[in-house]
């Protein structure tokens, strides 16, 4: 590992500060992603800038309606907290999906976003990967793909997004709130991970050296009817092969609302729009979610190994869909 400095931000102001001057620094939230790539030689920053001091560790309803997550609420604190099981349960259940307790109790809201892909190819560097040396080839395309990509990716790259958490964020349109040099900003979860393309380097659209400092949630009546499921290969402590988040809203028989998004399908959360969009106005009933499932899918372009994951996506949601649709009419 390479040596670095360490220093604990005081404020918001003055932590954006130190990386407007360093750009060889980075944050430091519970550290369980950075510091793995640190011992790896993927990340070799010069200096840490140690953020989970910062007074964003609160989470608060909006005058609206809504919830503003500080950017340093532990994964554990935002899983327990009783407004969120109340009004967005999907989110405390993909929190509670992700990782072991001990990891929750570190991680944060704000690391969370920012995790990098565990593709085998982009952790190990003994491999190319245009990930990490833009240009140098993607091995997965031709390599081990089992768990990569089937949506939005590219010849460039194939890798997944990690998170369990985003999949339920990118369901309820979250909004990521930011620090710059520049100034204050917020990004819609839907623009804030960048497309693969040929630049598979460049992951997220904040500003460099840009702080996150919460995620809100717009008021969702249809959210406080939702559920997270993830497709795992053991049962505990692993990274999902294939997820869900959907929220489902229904009178008299008919879809009224839907809220759907997936995980381990792309380099980011997916949210299934067509699906959405096919769904409303139609009976919530299984071949109504089968189609709309498959509307969504048609897009994918699946590799040697992982063509699995469409019959996969497409049984999970409808099996998540009709337990929603079932519990509406009890």
């Amino acid at each position: 590992m390479r040596e670095f400095s360490y220093e604990r931000a005081t404020d918001v102001s003055s932590a954006v500060a130190l990386l407007e001057t360093d750009p060889d620094a980075r944050w430091l939230g519970g550290g369980t992603n950075l510091v793995d790539l640190m011992k790896t030689g993927v990340e070799r920053p010069g200096r840490l800038v140690d953020v989970r001091e910062l007074p964003l560790g609160r989470i608060e309803s909006t005058d609206d309606g809504g919830l503003r997550i500080g950017a340093t609420v532990t994964n554990s604190e935002l899983a327990a907290h009783p407004e969120v099981r109340r009004r967005y349960p999907a989110l405390a259940q993909a929190v509670l999906a992700g990782a072991s307790g001990q990891l929750r109790n570190m991680a944060t809201v704000g690391g969370n976003l920012l995790q990098r892909t565990r593709c085998a190819y982009f952790t190990d560097t003994s491999f190319p990967c245009n990930k990490r040396e833009p240009g140098s080839g993607c091995p997965a395309a031709t390599g081990e793909h089992r768990n990569h990509a089937i949506l939005g990716a590219s010849e460039h790259c194939v890798a997944v997004h990690p998170s369990d958490m985003g999949v339920a964020l990118a369901a309820f349109d979250a909004v990521v709130a930011y620090e710059s040099a520049a100034g204050g900003g917020e990004l819609p979860l839907a623009d804030f991970y960048l497309p693969v393309g040929d630049t598979p380097h460049l992951e997220t659209a904040l500003p460099p050296g840009a702080l996150i400092t919460a995620v809100t949630l717009p008021p969702a009546p249809v959210a406080a009817h939702s559920r997270y499921r993830k497709v795992r290969e053991r049962a505990s402590y692993a990274f999902a092969i294939g997820s869900a988040a959907a929220a489902l809203d229904v009178a008299d028989g008919v879809v009224r609302e839907i809220r759907l998004a997936f995980g381990a399908v792309a380099s980011r959360p997916w949210r299934a729009s067509t699906a959405e969009r096919v769904l409303r106005g139609q009976p919530a009933v299984g071949a109504a979610f089968a189609e709309a499932a498959d509307a969504e899918l048609a897009a994918a372009q699946v590799l040697d190994q992982n063509a699995y994951k469409v019959p996969l996506i497409r049984n999970l949601v409808v099996s998540l869909l009709t337990e929603l649709a079932e519990e509406t009419a009890r």
